[in-house]
This record gives structure tokens, sequence and C-alpha cells, in this order.
């Protein structure tokens, strides 16, 4: 998927990224869409506006979008304000019923992306389809296997204006966000696909519009191509999501509120150091690498002297010991006991990998 092409190379996007897209969670009426994204379009620059026509909900009875009528609305906006649009699609009648009315940009949701029988679907009704960007939103679970594919199916149909959207993960656990971000799984695409744009959806991922803020520039830190940030004229009386959704007027605030960094530099002086630091990083890690190497023959060792002692592999005192003393450790030297734990477990847990291999292996 070399060939996919940047956000630059796309005609809906006229200045250099991150790009802004904004827009209502659902369009609810056409004054309602129409002042919104005028709204929008006077409060500050974006790239797109957005809206929800079909809204796919957990529960029968919800609102559920208004349909092909929004459309007709959305249209209308497009003309007046001059601004390409985009809306969500979760089947072969949505793509062609999009197209139909010019929707510039299409978008595939978190449900979707989770079934590639769905995912199949849109990607056959887009064969033929050219220069129509696709945006594809990480499944609700977390799989970065699952989003790939849905990216590699889009991509057979012959798209190549391609974009992930990471709108965070469902989960049991309670935390302040309403879809954990778990942005190490959005980093693994991006390392997976280096080429492939990625853009943030802060709503989805906040769930609240305090949180909105602190995510985008977390998203814009971590090098992302562009955010989505749902908009609405008055988000307390929206009909869908109201709680993540902002005025134009905020939305505006936090989009000059957020800090754009570059990913990179032509001032000598400033790669010169960078590539110093680099350096002094590579030698750690291969010293790190080393001394892992150096663990893991003394794991053998004692995994040898287990089975001829023929005592067990995991033993509950020890892994206490490490579990809580490794971390304390680490703690004193101002290192977050959190990773500590996490790389100590893995840790762990390949030594004991290691132990019952060389149990379970006759002695010569």
């Amino acid at each position: 998927m070399k060939d996919i092409q940047s956000l630059e190379s796309w005609s809906v996007v006229k200045n250099g990224g991150p790009i802004a897209i904004a827009g209502p969670c659902s369009a609810e009426s056409e004054e309602q869409l129409m002042e919104t994204c005028r709204q929008i379009k006077d409060s500050i620059d974006i790239t797109m506006l957005r809206a929800g026509i079909w809204k796919p909900r957990t529960r029968p009875g919800s609102f559920e979008g208004i349909g092909e009528e929004g459309l007709k609305w959305f249209a209308n906006v497009k003309k007046e304000l001059n601004m390409p649009i985009t809306t969500e699609v979760a089947n072969a009648q949505h793509v062609e019923l999009a197209l139909k009315y010019g929707v510039d940009v299409l978008w595939i949701g978190a449900r979707s992306t989770v079934n590639p029988f769905t995912i199949q679907e849109i990607a056959d009704a887009l064969k033929g389809v050219k220069d129509v960007p696709v945006m594809i939103k990480n499944p609700i679970n977390p799989d970065v296997a699952l989003w790939r594919g849905a990216i590699e199916r889009i991509y057979g149909a012959g798209i190549r204006q391609i974009a992930g959207i990471h709108r965070g993960f469902s989960s049991f656990e309670k935390t302040k966000y309403r879809n954990i971000p778990m942005w190490k799984l959005a980093i693994a695409l991006k390392t997976e696909i280096p080429n492939l744009p990625l853009i943030c959806d802060p709503s989805h991922i906040g769930g609240t519009r305090d949180l909105i803020l602190p995510v985008s520039q977390k998203a814009i830190d971590l090098d992302f191509d562009g955010l989505m940030i749902e908009t609405h004229r008055d988000p307390d009386n929206a009909w869908s999501d109201a709680s993540q959704q902002v005025t134009p007027a905020r939305l505006a605030e936090i989009l000059n509120e957020v800090k754009i960094k570059k990913s990179s530099t032509d001032a000598e002086e400033v790669n010169t150091k960078l590539d110093t630091l680099r350096s002094k990083i590579d030698r750690l890690d291969n010293e790190l690498v080393d001394v892992l190497g150096q663990r893991m023959e003394v794991v053998n060792e004692i995994g040898d002297y287990k089975r001829d002692n023929n005592l067990t592999v995991f033993q509950a005192g020890r892994w206490i010991d490490i579990f809580q003393n490794r971390p304390e450790q680490a703690a004193k030297l101002g290192l977050s006991k959190n990773f500590m734990e996490q790389l100590f477990k893995l840790v762990h847990d390949e030594s004991i990998r290691l132990q019952t291999a060389v149990v379970n292996t006759e002695k010569a």
C-alpha cells in the first residue's frame, strides 16, 4: 500500500496539515445544519464540514439520522458555503446516495469497521469510483489487524486516497474517556502503514467537551495529520452526543490553542543535537538488549536446576518479590512505576516460557 496518497494530494485539502474537520454529530434540520456550518466557517478556517446523515445507534428507538433528505440539505450547505463535505457511510446504498449528492469525502464508522462483510460491501460499491477519499475509523474493539483489514479492503477497491481515523476503543474499564485512546494501537497501525494519514476524533475519545482540547493536543504531539471535532450551534440540545459537541466559537478557541509542532526541521544545529542524543539512545538500547540476553541465559540455568531438582517453574513468592521490589526500586530513580510493572511482567512471562521449555526437555 505504498501508493496511498498523502493528504496534501487530496483535492479537498487546500492548505498543508494538520487538517481540521468540523460539524454536527447529526443533521437534525436544514436550518440547524446550515446555521451550524455557517457559524463554523465564520469562526475559523477549516478543511471540510462533517455531518451524520445516518446514525448507527446501540438501541432501537434512538434518533438514527435523517437519511437521504439530510444529503439534500448538506448539498445546499456545500453550494452556499463553497466548502467540501464529508459523511459516514455504512452500506452500499449509503455510498451511492452520498456520491449522488456530491459528498466529497466518505468515512466509515467504528461499528462498520468491526465487520469485514460490511466493509467488503462498501468496498464493492466503491470500485470504479475515482478521486473520492475514504477515511476509516478504528473498530470498536482494540484490534489493529481488523483496522488494517478494513483499510486493505478499501484499497483493494482501487481507492488510494485513504486515511485512518482514531476514535478510541470501547472497554469495560471505567475511565475519564468515553473511548480509551490506546495511542499505542494507532502508532502500531502507522508503523505498519507509514504513509497512511491519521486523523484523530477527540470528540469520541473524550466524550465530554472539556477533554477535547487535551486529546487534540496529544494527537498533534504524536504527529497526527488532523482532527475531526463535532460542533453544534446549540450542543446542549443536540439530538445525539450532546455532551461531546462544542459550539463553533469554542471550536475556534480549541484549534487556536492547540500548539502545532513540526515532525522535522531543516535547522542544522537542531538536527545535529538530535542525532547526538539518538546515538546515545541507540547505544543504551544495545546495552539493554545485551543485559536482557545475559538475564535470559541465567533464566535457562535456573530452568536446568529446577528440572534436575523436580521444582515447579512458577513460584508465586518469587514473582511477588520481583513485581513489588523492582518497580519500587525504579520509582526511586524517577521511573514510572506502572511502566516498570508492565516491563517486568513481560520479562517474567518470557522467563516462564523459557524455563517451561527447559524443564520439559529431557536432560542430555
